[in-house]
């Protein structure tokens, strides 16, 4: 079997072979030679082995990871895969072969192997199951339920609308579709750009897969085969959005033990045996962590107190006080691919080979995590909204706090049909925002960059690819209304204060990086989360209650309110707090002692990078968490961002070639290499290159005959 290497002139690898699982080989080889380190690093993390080699600054995450199963969620995924479709577990493995064959020279091309003195491992079928776990477990943003308990028996249930936002943990994207009737070719257009932690190397890796079955473009995940999210087979194109869906549980438990061994309390009154055994995290620079790994028949217990959480000696087995007998309260953490043995890998090689939005309907009928919505068109005119993946039928106190285990009414009872969403006037937009997946949900993000995004689109009838990065990189910010509101409303201000109040309501409300404006309402903000965080009507939620580390972001209270600032400053009544005040002294200290600057001074990027190598400098960004460019930084904590657009695509149903995109970086993951950040420049300034599939344009890098 041949199978050809091309590259175009971004270093995108453009792949041919003569079937299916001879490309599936292929995309692991060029992933392994491109992203070697990348790939070792997300496996580790799947298995809950990075600190090995990370540092104690990955323990955390190896701890949760051990705890929630993950590892062992995948292996009982792909075993079931191998049972019911053999043709994509034949096909994973292929991938996995291809990984282990290119994985050794690609980490000598990488220098983080050296400076860690890891070694590369072998692949397993498994791995890019867990991968994909990995990466999605928090996406669902689970974690939110511990604060809304916190805030529910703190403040009362009338704080949780007050607080429901787009959360600092969570990721989102935009998403837009336009028919062929807004087009000025009379083909759909879809575009967009999700957002998600920026990591170097990225999270998405730019690919093309082709064999006789199909030709595919788009963006894929690192260490998983195929291309799920964002795709453009030449007669159909795909894309995704977060859908906000709540579809994982955390159940309060009653735990007991009695000697080695520990028990939950089941709703009918019965003590019944948990699954128990011990797992050693091990530390590069630090003693090692011993886990006890617990499942009730809700879940894997991910946090516990008391004795019947024991803590572990260094070797990994229970200290000797953790034998005692002993009650005492966990969470367990419930989540569909472990109930089910199924991660959704079924819809992957049949979206690889849809030829029409009806292929991609039935394609993500196989969908499961995360829950997503969807858009599709195709060269037929067909279009698709919808949303895709399993998200159970259960009580209310399930979806909106802790569940306890021990009583009934808590339990799963089958899965939500996933709905539709209608397009209007050739149009559907989707950012995070209440749509089509409502019923499935409680949080949602704000209105903003949706509305935005329509508002734009309906400023002309038609459009074409080359039109749609304006949208892009939108800067106007909504959510400012509400703090300019409370700052027109004050009186008596001192000159410089009032000075200040007038430079902000004459803004423009765009965030853009030579803006001093942004600049001054961005230290304004930050004055006033700081503030409200401080008043002693939030005292009792500054403290978070003692949970797994990886979940302290959800818990954090300046976060917290500075993502619901909105909602806080609008409700009729906040706890007694004068918000009047509260701005007024803030737009004094900010007069005084506020940005001389502009905002992309203080606004840059810091990407997330598993192996830090001192300071880094990073660019300065327009945008900010509700613009349309939405590049997240926590006011009240850091102006830097580090979320933001993974990548930026527009799929042309006219002209699959007239398509564009970007990554925040480049195709190449080893620093130094001629691809490594050569897409930045087009990233920050809102530009995308071509999609160009003409064979006879590419570079031949390789032909190998297996």
């Amino acid at each position: 079997m041949t199978v050809t290497t091309y590259r175009d002139p971004w270093g995108i690898p453009h792949l041919r072979a003569a079937d299916a699982r001879g490309l599936a080989r292929a995309q692991g080889r060029v992933t392994a030679h491109d992203r070697a380190w990348q790939l070792e690093v997300e496996r580790h993390r799947a298995q809950g082995t990075s600190a090995s080699f990370l540092g104690s600054a990955a323990a955390a995450w190896d701890v949760f990871a051990r705890r929630a199963r993950l590892a062992d969620t995948a292996r009982r995924c792909f075993e079931a895969l191998e049972r019911q479709d053999p043709e994509t577990a034949d096909w994973v493995r292929a991938y996995v072969r291809g990984v282990n064959e290119g994985l050794a020279a690609g980490a000598a091309r990488a220098p983080e192997f050296a400076r860690t003195g890891l070694t590369p491992g072998t692949w397993e079928p498994w791995h890019p199951l867990g991968v994909w776990l990995a990466t999605h477990i928090l996406f669902a943003g689970f974690p939110a339920k511990l604060w809304r308990e916190q805030a529910i028996r703190h403040l009362g249930e009338e704080a949780v609308p007050l607080f429901a936002t787009d959360g600092p943990g969570t990721a989102g994207s935009n998403g837009w579709l336009l028919a062929g009737s807004r087009t000025t070719t009379g083909h759909a257009l879809l575009a967009g750009d999700p957002h998600r932690f920026i990591e170097a190397p990225g999270v998405y890796q730019q690919i093309r897969l082709a064999c006789p079955e199909f030709d595919v473009v788009g963006l894929a995940v690192p260490g998983v085969p195929g291309i799920a999210h964002f795709a453009h087979t030449g007669t159909v194109a795909w894309s995704i959005t977060n859908a906000m869906a709540d579809y994982q549980d955390l159940y309060r438990e009653r735990l007991r033990r009695t000697g080695t061994d520990v028990t939950a309390l089941d709703p009918d009154g019965t003590w019944r045996r948990t699954e128990r055994h011990t797992e050693t995290v091990e530390v590069a620079d630090g003693p090692p962590i011993g886990v006890e790994v617990l499942e009730t028949a809700r879940g894997p217990v991910i946090s516990a107190h008391g004795p019947a959480a024991s803590t572990h000696g260094t070797d990994g087995t229970p200290d000797a006080d953790a034998d005692g007998d002993g009650e005492t309260e966990a969470l367990a953490l419930r989540y569909p691919p472990r109930v089910t043995g199924d991660l959704g890998f079924g819809a992957l090689l049949p979206l690889l080979r849809a030829r029409s939005v009806a292929d991609v309907d039935r394609a993500f009928d196989a969908w499961t995590e995360p829950v997503n919505v969807v858009h599709a068109a195709d060269t037929a005119g067909g279009v698709l909204h919808r949303v895709a993946g399993r998200v159970p039928v259960r009580s209310r106190t399930n979806r909106l706090r802790l569940a306890p285990a021990w009583t009934d009414g808590h339990a799963w009872q089958g899965w939500h049909e996933m709905p539709y969403g209608e397009i209007t006037d050739g149009v559907a937009v989707m950012a995070n925002q209440r749509g089509p997946a409502t019923p499935l949900g409680v949080e949602f993000a704000p209105p903003h960059r949706a509305d935005r995004i329509r508002a734009l689109l309906d400023e002309r009838r038609t459009w074409s690819a080359a039109d749609l990065p304006a949208i892009h990189t939108d800067t106007h910010l909504a959510s400012a209304a509400p703090l300019l509101d409370h700052l027109a409303a004050l009186d008596g201000l001192t000159t410089r204060a009032a000075g200040l109040r007038d430079l902000l309501l004459a803004w423009d409300r765009r965030m853009d990086a030579d803006s001093t404006g942004a600049a001054a309402y961005a230290a304004l903000r930050t004055a006033v989360v700081r503030r409200l965080a401080a008043h002693p009507a939030f005292a009792a939620l500054a403290e978070p209650p003692a949970v797994p580390e990886v979940l302290l972001p959800w818990l954090a209270l300046t976060p917290r309110i500075a993502f619901a600032l909105e909602h806080l400053l609008r409700a009729e009544e906040l706890f007694g707090i004068d918000r009047p005040a509260v701005v007024r002294a803030a737009v004094e200290d900010v007069a005084v002692s506020g940005p001389a600057g502009t905002w992309g001074d203080t606004h840059r990027l810091a990407p997330w990078r598993a192996l830090p190598d001192g300071p880094y400098d990073g660019p300065a960004l327009s945008g900010d968490h509700d613009c349309v460019l939405c590049t997240s930084a926590v006011p009240g904590l850091t102006d830097l961002a580090a979320r933001g657009p993974a990548a930026r695509y527009v799929w042309d149903l006219a002209d699959r070639d007239n398509s564009r995109w970007v990554v925040p970086f480049g195709a190449d993951g080893v620093p130094g290499a001629p691809h490594h950040t050569d897409q930045l420049a087009l990233w920050l300034t809102g530009d995308l290159a071509p999609v160009g599939t003409d064979w006879d344009r590419l570079h031949l890098v390789e032909e190998t005959h297996d």
